[in-house]
């Protein structure tokens, strides 16, 4: 936990990446729970379709919601060049590199905590998930731009994508059908059959499928990632989707150039970024013919979809807030995205939802329900439930208190 230091000691932030970045968590930590409320509250064809772009796709396809974790490593891309010349110029390279990886390490650690830590017997003890996730991106995508050149980060995203795609089309694995339903928090997974005794039932392999259960992403899953599963033998953030999500940082990286290049006007940027990003939505759907998007074993074609969704909304708030100044109405935004991190423990630890029920649930939710209309109470409390949160980070912004790792 650091105090920020007063504004004329401070580099010149982006606003419009803090703001984007809020934005991201808002619809983690409360904004498809306040969607769910209107619905139940009579919905309408408008709720109708915002509720179901604030779900993610099943399978194959995409909506909004799946762009929100994509969106969030392509701003820790982002977020590496805005940070990593000054921690070289202050460490030198081989300190940067340091800090890469204990900030990695200590990130990875607090993911394990996030999903129960060690609370359970192994081997209900989860290891993948999205802080782990994150860290590992972090790790690689800061880890290349120090040491290698632009070019060579390039190449990097273009092997990640390219390769990726050339493994779940080329590589053969045994023709078992993994598929199962969600854990969820308490689900165990002792139930998990042994990977040798399933596969003693297979005797041909496939390749080049793309189905859920039956995928060279989840066939590693199943076989080499150790402890808790989502899906009891395979998971969202995997071993081998990895690869395509730290080309999503990479993208972030990119961007990031651009952001900084001091050859180029603010509306110069914007109108990159926004080509940019609708090159990418281009390029995945054509892949799509091919390659299907689809976000839980990240594929290369939703890789372009959703990193090209997201430069496009970093184009759109850097051009609202970087270059028009138009900044009073993001205040929220930049209140939860300079404690991105912490809002989000926050959120797991202290179940929000959960606590706005204190004050408002019981006969208050039913006064309301009955002299209102009726869903009107559920409505007020996840209004409430993502009212606490913000409240929490305003209270933290205004004494300029960030948590950092």
């Amino acid at each position: 936990m650091s105090t920020a230091a007063s504004p004329a000691e401070r580099p010149a932030r982006l606003l419009s990446v803090d703001a984007l970045r809020g934005f991201d968590m808002l619809w983690i930590i409360g904004g498809e729970h306040v969607a769910k409320a209107l619905d139940a509250l009579g919905g309408g064809p408008i709720v109708a379709v915002l509720l179901n772009q604030l779900t993610h796709v099943r399978w194959e396809g995409f909506h909004f919601f799946d762009v929100i974790f994509p969106l969030f490593l392509f701003l820790v891309g982002v977020s590496i060049v805005l940070s990593m010349d000054r921690l070289q110029a202050e460490a030198g390279r081989a300190g940067a590199v340091g800090r890469i990886v204990r900030r990695s390490g200590l990130l990875f650690v607090v993911g394990v905590f996030y999903y129960g830590g060690f609370s359970r017997a192994w081997p209900d003890v989860q290891l993948a998930g999205v802080l782990p996730r994150i860290a590992v991106c972090y790790l690689v995508g800061a880890t290349l731009y120090v040491l290698v050149s632009r070019k060579g980060v390039v190449i990097a995203t273009a092997v990640c994508l390219i390769g990726y795609w050339a493994l779940l089309t080329f590589v053969p694995f045994p023709d078992v059908s993994l598929e199962r339903p969600n854990l969820g928090k308490r689900g165990t997974q002792a139930s998990a059959e042994a990977p040798a005794s399933l596969l003693a039932k297979v005797t041909t392999t496939v390749r080049g499928t793309f189905e859920e259960g039956r995928n060279l992403a989840h066939y590693v899953d199943f076989q080499y990632l150790p402890g808790k599963k989502r899906n009891l033998y395979y998971t969202n953030e995997g071993l081998l989707s990895t690869i395509p999500a730290v080309a999503t940082t990479l993208f972030g990286i990119m961007a990031g150039w651009l952001l900084t290049d001091r050859r180029l006007s603010g509306r110069q940027k914007v109108t990159w970024l926004l080509a940019a990003g609708a090159a990418g939505v281009g390029l995945g759907l054509l892949w799509s013919l091919q390659l299907p998007i689809i976000k839980r074993i990240w594929t290369s074609s939703f890789c372009l979809v959703a990193s090209g969704c997201a430069a496009m909304l970093l184009g759109v708030f850097y051009l609202l807030i970087d270059v028009w100044r138009w900044q009073k109405w993001c205040g929220p935004f930049l209140w939860i995205g300079t404690n991105a991190l912490l809002v989000y423990l926050a959120e797991n630890i202290l179940d929000f939802e959960a606590l706005a029920a204190r004050f408002v649930g019981g006969d208050v939710k039913n006064f309301l329900d009955a002299s209102v209309a009726k869903g009107v109470g559920g409505l007020v409390i996840a209004l409430v439930g993502l009212l606490l949160p913000v409240l929490l980070v305003r209270f933290l912004y205004q004494r300029k208190i960030f948590v950092r790792l």
